[in-house]
């Protein structure tokens, strides 16, 4: 099968799947009241609504950079700290209780804590995405160090590379893969509860908006939100992430 076969039989599958969808969705919408599930012609209103308001792009633009800030930073930080993990082991032996109650302790929490730290303000819904990101990448990268192959660091070694070239040169081409996994994993997360920080710590952006029509029982509005957001997660993941790492593990399909 060509590659165009294969993407448009993809592609029907997809328009197939969205057409049950769909026809699921307005069929429900019959049997029950509006404020509870509005139609898709209903949700289509409300989304151009959207679109007319002039602040549709500042509330994404605002969420956005938001989740992208508290990526960011946990990927640079949870990256440097998995290498320093994976390559001490009595460091690792001794973060390990902490990482692990990092892991527990809920988003919802941490969105708490960042109110009364951070009050109404960016650094709020930042620091709680940066607080579910990190320790995911953290634990990857992690783990991914842990799998470096033992005769290349005593090579590396051999050679009398430092710890610093050791880390850059031998630890972090492996990490790769790890850190992707990782990474993609931790962005979805990071997206998702961006909205419960907005909704409990800012004054705009889509988790304001969504608490916003969720509190006039503007159900269209609502769904509508839902679907935007939707569509930003599987645009950045599909148009920024994947091709990112197929391009950086190009050489994969040469091998």
């Amino acid at each position: 099968m060509t590659l165009l076969s294969r993407t448009l039989s993809l592609l029907i599958q997809r328009l197939v799947l969205m057409g049950i969808f769909l026809l699921a969705w307005w069929q429900g919408s019959q049997h029950l009241p509006t404020f509870i599930l509005p139609s898709p012609g209903a949700t289509w209103q409300a989304l151009l609504g959207l679109w007319h308001t002039g602040t549709l792009f500042h509330d994404i633009g605002v969420t956005l950079g938001r989740v992208v800030s508290g990526f960011a930073l946990a990927a640079f930080i949870g990256t440097l700290c998995g290498l320093v993990l994976g390559a001490n082991p009595r460091v690792a032996r001794f973060c390990e209780p902490l990482l692990a109650v990092l892991n527990t302790v809920s988003s919802a929490i941490w969105a708490i804590f960042a109110i009364i730290w951070f009050g109404i303000s960016d650094a709020t819904t930042v620091f709680v995405v940066f607080m579910t990101a990190m320790p995911l990448i953290l634990t990857n990268v992690w783990q991914g160090a842990l799998n470096v192959e033992t005769q290349f660091v005593e090579l590396a070694r051999s050679f009398r590379m430092s710890r610093r070239q050791l880390l850059s040169k031998i630890y972090f081409p492996s990490i790769l893969p790890y850190f992707f996994s990782g990474a993609r994993l931790a962005f979805g997360f990071g997206w998702r509860v961006s909205l419960v920080a907005e909704t409990l710590g800012s004054s705009d952006g889509i988790g304001y908006r969504l608490r916003q029509a969720g509190d006039l029982v503007q159900t269209s509005q609502v769904f509508a939100w839902t679907l935007l957001l939707v569509a930003l997660m599987l645009l950045l993941e599909g148009g920024l992430l994947k091709p990112l790492e197929r391009h950086i593990f190009r050489w994969k399909k040469r091998i």
